[in-house]
């Protein structure tokens, strides 16, 4: 079962040769999400060969260009191409302003409904289906862009049923379901049979969170507190903290301290100014801090693996 993130664009506002502008497609069990969408994100998507007619929700961070400028022309692809299924797009309110200005101007429109979902400056669950749910949560950039971090969490599923164990203590087919929710079984006689012999547990549910253009905050690790994958910027090193400080980013040390303050199981580095060809020169000084840290590369994948619970 997929829980896959692909980068499409780990640099920043500036795109080189090595990295194209931030995008992402979080795959979740056939399911594709768009994160954040630079200038040139459709050439990624093909080059990456994802499956982008199934993208059906796209999420943008803030309204730097570095996050959105390929939006328009994706949408424009997917229309000619004859899409006619709803897209869902969650972002700054002003983002529906200026697309609707764009089709206005250009004296065109959609072939498809486009769904918009304007973020709030609060913490707040932003889908919420039976696979997975999405928060929304405030991050601190300049004043002009308001930025939001996301979260996105696996459902957890249900136990799965031990067909020899439930036939050999004759649990009902009514009560299958029951069991699935977690209750133990009661016999016509009384005794109570425990639900873990009855019943498997299913394995924990995965996480990701995206932390892009953001000064460094504390209180930002309660957002994300315990996520699998953690993706922060780092868009200089620690030699720049200031630069990063005044431009209201941050630097792959902070960015290693926001992983233990969550306790995150691996940290993603990316959003690198163009000024670093080689941005892997990060990796000591936030490995320091964070041993579980990696620098992202253009059409790297990385896959939360489903683990097994033990004792339950």
């Amino acid at each position: 079962m997929k829980f896959e993130l692909t980068i499409l664009g780990a640099g920043s506002a500036v795109p080189t040769l090595q990295r194209n502008s931030a995008a992402q497609v979080l795959h979740v069990l056939e399911r594709y999400f768009l994160i954040d969408c630079a200038e040139a994100t459709q050439h990624q998507l093909r080059r990456f060969r994802i499956p982008y007619n199934r993208i059906n929700h796209i999420f943008i961070s803030h309204l730097h260009g570095d996050h959105y400028f390929g939006l328009m022309g994706f949408l424009s692809s997917l229309s000619m191409q004859g899409r006619r299924g709803e897209m869902h797009l969650y972002a700054d309110l002003r983002l529906q302003e200026l697309i609707e200005s764009q089709l206005k101007i250009m004296n065109t429109r959609l072939g498809y409904p486009l769904c918009f979902h304007p973020l709030s400056r609060n913490p707040e669950v932003i889908l919420d289906d039976k696979v997975l749910t999405v928060t929304s949560f405030p991050l601190l950039h300049r004043y002009d862009a308001p930025v939001c971090g996301f979260l996105f969490r696996e459902k957890e599923r249900s136990r799965t049923i031990r067909k020899d164990m439930a036939a050999a203590w004759q649990v009902p087919v009514a009560f299958m379901q029951h069991l699935k929710a977690g209750a133990d079984f009661v016999t016509p006689e009384g005794k109570v049979v425990p639900n873990r012999m009855l019943t498997v547990a299913p394995p924990p549910a995965r996480s990701y969170a995206y932390m892009t253009d953001t000064l460094f905050r504390e209180r930002f690790a309660e957002y994300v507190r315990g996520v699998d994958l953690l993706y922060h910027e780092a868009t200089y090193g620690r030699e720049l903290e200031a630069v990063a400080k005044e431009n209201y980013h941050s630097t792959s040390e902070q960015a290693a301290r926001m992983a233990v303050l969550a306790g995150a199981g691996k940290l993603l580095l990316g959003h690198f100014s163009a000024r670093y060809s080689d941005p892997s020169c990060l990796l000591p000084e936030a490995r320091a801090i964070f041993p579980e840290t990696y620098v992202c590369t253009d059409g790297d994948v990385y896959d939360i693996s489903v683990q097994k619970r033990l004792g339950i």
